[in-house]
């Protein structure tokens, strides 16, 4: 991502205008907006100021993850029952394709047992529905992936 893009995310999560952050650097509206733009690059001096408005650090405003902080802002404006309604299978097919076609060779009914049996001991060992031992398994094999474990 641009460091204008990273600009324009963190302004928006601060809740700040382009003429809110003007003021307070001292410069213009459209400077702002030029450098969220691409169009020119702020100093130094002017970086760490947006900085500290955006309360982040220098490191974490130039490495700002705009595809997470917009990931979070669209899980938390659809409404569960919206989102029940969504086919995710089909959603991240199209970015991991082999989620579409998986089914086709390996034997899922080989795998669901053990997994069955998985959730069923996160359920009695430590209380969570069927939900949140899904998603404790998701992340253990994520862990796991990225050699965390």
């Amino acid at each position: 991502m641009s460091l204008g893009s990273s600009l324009y995310s963190a302004r928006k999560k601060s809740g700040l205008s382009q003429e809110n952050v003007a003021e307070k650097l001292g410069v213009s509206r459209q400077t702002i907006s030029k450098w969220e733009t691409g169009e020119t690059l702020p100093d130094i001096r002017q970086s760490k100021g947006l900085a500290q408005l955006y309360h982040m650090t220098l490191d974490e405003l130039i490495e700002y993850d705009f595809d997470e902080a917009q990931a979070q802002q669209m899980i938390d404006s659809v409404s569960e029952k919206a989102q029940e309604k969504i086919n995710w299978n089909k959603v991240w097919s199209k970015k991991y394709p082999v989620l579409a076609t998986y089914q086709e060779k390996v034997k899922v009914s080989d795998y669901a047992p053990a997994l069955e049996e998985m959730m069923t001991r996160l359920s009695v060992e430590y209380g969570y529905n069927r939900t949140d031992s899904l998603l404790v398994l998701k992340d253990i094999l994520a862990r796991v992936w990225k050699g965390q474990v």
